[in-house]
């Protein structure tokens, strides 16, 4: 069963994910806007392959840290997308949607850093 908490609520777990970053993770991140969604968009699924029935809790989009270069001159900005309804869908609990909004922020800003599903999966934030 689904565990579902207000917006304001949902922003303010999102936000103690965030300030328990390590100091050196911290700095990099407020280059990247966090964008708390409903639910993900149609596009947003395909982009990543997904059906519409299917859950996508986060979502980051731009060049990871790793694939920029002083090359590039134009690159569209970073965002992590997080999509409330969908974390909430896989939380019974309280107790259970914190950690959800936790491991989901940890996974996509393990994508900013140029990390994998593998790499991603090996460090628990899969």
């Amino acid at each position: 069963m689904a565990y579902h908490v207000g917006k304001a609520q949902f922003a303010r777990l999102v936000e103690e994910s965030l300030a328990n970053m390590p100091q050196q993770f911290a700095e990099f991140l407020e280059e990247v806007p966090i964008d708390i969604r409903d639910r993900p968009s149609r596009k947003q699924l395909r982009s990543v392959g997904l059906k519409d029935d299917e859950l996508l809790l986060g979502l980051y989009t731009g060049s990871s840290l790793a694939d920029r270069s002083v090359e590039q001159s134009v690159r569209l900005p970073s965002v992590i997308f997080l999509f409330q309804e969908d974390i909430e869908l896989v939380s019974d609990t309280e107790a259970e949607l914190k950690e959800e909004v936790r491991t989901t922020v940890l996974h996509e800003i393990g994508h900013h850093f140029g990390l994998d599903e593998d790499d991603l999966d090996e460090l628990g934030y899969g």
